[in-house]
């Protein structure tokens, strides 16, 4: 049982310092593309946009959310689109879109698509319904006035 114990609390110690940010850190934006906000707030004004791949500097970190730097753009943005891997976009012609390319990131392949596709026959619509969702958008001021609306709790911190 102490070995147990003392594996399960070598491992979480292992992950947090493998997620852990510091500044002056160079981080990697992993996602399609990331709202650089002008403070921490979920409704915090954008700033900028910063593609996947941008290379950027930890300023500081609050909880999940990350002060970064990329060229003369700083602000804040979220801690799980960074990542410390260098990504970096090939100079050879692609016929690979954004979307291909963090998926393929994330270890999805067309060789896993192949496999999802021939085992499960739906799966074409369910990508299409996802695609279709993916294309929805929402303003913040539409996105407040509903939470304000619905009064739902919770939002008053990310103001």
């Amino acid at each position: 049982m102490k070995r147990f114990l003392f594996f399960l609390l070598l491992c979480l110690t292992v992950i947090s310092g493998a997620f852990a940010q510091r500044r002056g850190d160079t981080m990697y934006v992993a996602v399609k593309s990331v709202n650089v906000k002008s403070s921490k707030g979920f409704f915090a004004s954008a700033k900028g946009t910063l593609s996947y791949g941008t290379q950027v500097t930890v300023q500081s970190v609050s909880g999940n959310k990350v002060e970064i730097t990329a060229g003369i753009l700083t602000g804040w943005v979220d801690g799980s689109s960074l990542t410390s891997k260098r990504i970096t976009a090939s100079t050879a012609a692609t016929s690979a879109s954004a979307k291909e390319i963090a998926l393929a990131g994330k270890g999805f392949n067309e060789e896993i698509e192949g496999t999802y596709k021939t085992e499960n026959a739906n799966l074409e619509q369910a990508y299409a319904a996802v695609d279709t969702v993916e294309t929805i958008t929402v303003e913040n001021d539409e996105l407040r006035r509903f939470i304000v609306d619905g009064k739902l709790t919770g939002a008053e911190e990310n103001n």
